[in-house]
């Protein structure tokens, strides 16, 4: 029975990272294995919406992934002049029947993980193969959430798998001493594909809810392995208590409800009682990195009952330890919202001025529209009607969109005043 796409790209997501590991283990070759499973999920995103979900999708993108190694392999082979006639005869194994779980394809996804962020690869291009290879963004999705050109992720992609055949490395997890090494970039990955699953960068939909489940599980996963590892459940607390409010952020139109409006009663309190309790056991330890104080950042809004009982001086200062700490000009965004709750709009405003050049905010819509949201707040309506303006004009995200267009719409200005800030 033909399928539409929601129906098979959370599917896709999960068995993606099986087919990867299958053909990486049985034939090694990282580069060629992360090609040949990309062409493979190009052909089910073509073949099945028309054709129906095979009996055994793993099975099937695993034995497709095979044909399109051995062609790839075969083509390698005459530039190289070299014959691989055993693996030409072989024929990939089946992976396990949808639904059934195992502990070694869970494991398949770490391995992978933590093979994209082998030590050879530098930082960046770690993270745009494990963005790819498993969380399943394509070249332009990746681009756009970490606000640098398609080419130079490609160029990343490219550099990041030959290093990785180069070192020789082997598929499986790493010794503890190279584990560690790696572990702040593995943390770094699982939180982008996080963010890229609860806040979609472009589309129609507000979230990619099965994304944004699969970097939980992995980060769980994680925990469960290294449970001394204090930031580790620092992330998995903020992506819980982070992802409690996915029910109430768009309503039944798809359209985008601020944190201010949403209904708290459609907060996942499981999600939300599970990333405290997470927090309570490792903030003690005085070892705060970066996740937990997000995580505590997260904790201050979950426990309000109300928005207007928002804890913001403590939020504020939370941020101003993270800013001082932190390369990411993100957080200074949100410090600013914090610091304008806190102390007004004014302060808010001059925190953005200070870094509303910097390259990694420059041509940000999220600039545009915390400064629109301050600037509301300060009276200055005009100025605030441009700068949703402005921000929807960025938003390659649909929702996102018709949210700022609507907020700028309320404040047309030839039916509002303007004030200037002191």
């Amino acid at each position: 029975m033909p399928v539409g796409t929601s129906g098979f790209e959370g599917l896709l997501r999960e068995i993606a990272p099986q087919a990867l590991g299958a053909l990486t283990r049985r034939y090694g070759r990282f580069d060629l294995c992360e090609d040949a499973v990309q062409e493979a999920l190009l052909a089910a995103a073509t073949q099945w919406p028309e054709s129906g979900i095979p009996d055994n999708p793993a099975a099937w993108l695993t034995t497709v992934a095979g044909r399109k190694l051995t062609d790839l392999m075969r083509s390698e082979q005459s530039r190289r002049q070299r014959e691989q006639r055993d693996f030409v005869r072989e024929v990939p194994p089946a992976a396990p029947t949808p639904g059934i779980t195992r502990p070694e394809d869970r494991d398949d996804t770490l391995i992978t993980v933590f093979l994209c962020c082998h030590p050879d690869v530098k930082a960046p291009s770690q993270i745009a193969l494990t963005l790819r290879a498993v969380g399943g963004l394509t070249t332009a999705e990746i681009a756009r959430g970490l606000m640098i050109p398609e080419t130079t992720v490609a160029q990343r992609i490219t550099r990041a798998k030959q290093r990785i055949l180069d070192s020789g490395a082997r598929f499986r997890m790493p010794e503890p001493a190279d584990r560690d090494h790696r572990l702040a970039a593995v943390l770094q990955v699982l939180y982008l594909i996080f963010n890229e699953g609860y806040t979609a960068s472009s589309g129609p939909d507000l979230q990619r809810v099965e994304l944004a489940d699969e970097a939980i599980r992995l980060t769980r996963l994680l925990w469960s392995r290294l449970p001394d590892e204090l930031e580790v459940a620092g992330l998995l607390a903020l992506m819980l208590i982070t992802g409690s409010r996915r029910d109430a952020r768009a309503d039944d139109a798809g359209d985008l409800i601020p944190l201010a409006d949403q209904d708290r009663a459609r907060w996942d309190r499981t999600m939300i009682t599970e990333g405290i309790a997470l927090l309570e056991q490792v903030l003690p330890r005085h070892r705060p990195g970066s996740y937990q104080l997000q995580a505590a950042i997260a904790a201050c809004h979950a426990e309000a009952e109300r928005y207007e009982d928002t804890d913001w001086p403590q939020i504020a200062a939370l941020y101003g330890v993270l800013d001082r700490t932190s390369d990411d000009r993100m957080i200074t965004l949100n410090r600013a919202v914090a610091v304008a709750m806190a102390d007004g709009p004014a302060a808010g405003l001059r925190l953005i001025a200070e870094v509303a050049d910097h390259p990694q905010l420059a041509d940000h819509h999220r600039l545009f529209a915390v400064r629109a949201h301050l600037l509301e707040q300060s009276g200055d309506h005009a100025a605030a009607h441009q700068a949703y303006q402005e921000a929807a004009r960025r938003t390659l995200s649909a929702t996102e969109r018709r949210y700022l267009h609507s907020r700028a719409a309320r404040l047309n200005p030839p039916t509002c005043q303007t004030h200037t800030t002191s």
